[in-house]
């Protein structure tokens, strides 16, 4: 266990947490300020990461990575006109089980365009290489990863607490009908959010699929970890949901180096303490 080893386990952690946070950010966000409970999320995250696979077949990675996000905020803008709008006022359990039944929909319409084989995504050139660190070799494109989910942290840190429309953010999510009396537009703020949510949920579904199998389940697998690092962030908070994917990616790293028999039930035991302690999560939104 040398220096290298240490380097390698401390990267695969930061790469799981940056994919985490990438998904985990939008739907906390949409938690927070629209008081939505959207398990579909991960579906839209399937959805990013088939549209990639396709696209990326016939004309690289690159305008992958930029028409993926556009297609699933495309979806849910039409989610968000037909469906997300009418069902905010519905309460948590009726929102639960009509997203709850819209995974299967999406999962179904992606068998139904893809099929159930599983896609694989080729990696550009100017990421498939490997670097030495530590005297080991570490593939590009995770060190990628880590940096395309601190570009998106910085960014995001950057609207939400430099300028107008992240005091606006944050004005609805600490208090939605206060910000309206102060004229904020609510009802647009809400729908701008949460089609950047879907986005960034379609940006992680790019960045996975080349490390990842794409298959129509891969929303459900990635659905239990994005509620775990929301619960222990706490919902509607920036902060939160970067610290819930860094303590979820570094437990669940290194638990599987050091305790590989207890790795499974360490990030759920951590989960319960947190529940029992700071109910909210670690770093709530006022609201």
């Amino acid at each position: 266990m040398d220096i290298g080893f240490w380097l390698i386990q401390t990267l695969n952690a930061l790469q799981l947490s940056m994919l985490l946070f990438l998904l985990s950010v939008g739907l906390t966000v949409i938690f927070g300020l629209m008081h939505f409970v959207n398990l579909a999320h991960g579906a839209l995250y399937a959805f990013g990461a088939y549209v990639a696979a396709t696209v990326s077949a016939s004309l690289g990675y690159w305008p992958a990575l930029v028409l993926a996000p556009i297609a699933v905020a495309a979806i849910g803008f039409v989610l968000y006109a037909t469906l997300i709008r009418s069902m905010r006022k519905s309460g948590p359990m009726a929102q639960v089980l009509v997203t709850f039944g819209l995974i299967f929909a999406l999962l179904d319409l992606t068998r139904i365009l893809w099929g159930d084989l599983a896609l694989g995504m080729q990696l550009p050139q100017l990421l498939s290489g490997r670097v030495t660190l530590g005297g080991l070799g570490y593939p590009v494109y995770r060190l990628f990863i880590i940096a395309l989910g601190a570009a998106v942290f910085v960014t995001l840190a950057l609207v939400l607490g430099r300028t107008q429309i992240g005091a606006m953010i944050r004005a609805g999510v600490d208090n939605d009908e206060m910000a309206a009396c102060l004229g904020i537009n609510v009802e647009r703020l809400f729908f701008a959010v949460f089609c950047v949510g879907c986005a960034l949920a379609g940006l992680a579904g790019v960045v996975a699929a080349p490390i990842l199998s794409v298959t129509p389940d891969m929303g459900l697998q990635i659905l239990i970890p994005t509620l775990i690092v929301i619960v222990i962030g706490g919902l509607g908070s920036l902060k939160g949901a970067i610290t819930g994917s860094l303590i979820y990616g570094f437990v669940t790293t290194f638990g599987a180096v050091f305790l590989p028999g207890l790795a499974s039930i360490l990030i759920y035991a951590l989960l319960a303490l947190v529940l029992v302690v700071r109910p909210t999560g670690l770093f709530p939104a006022r609201g």
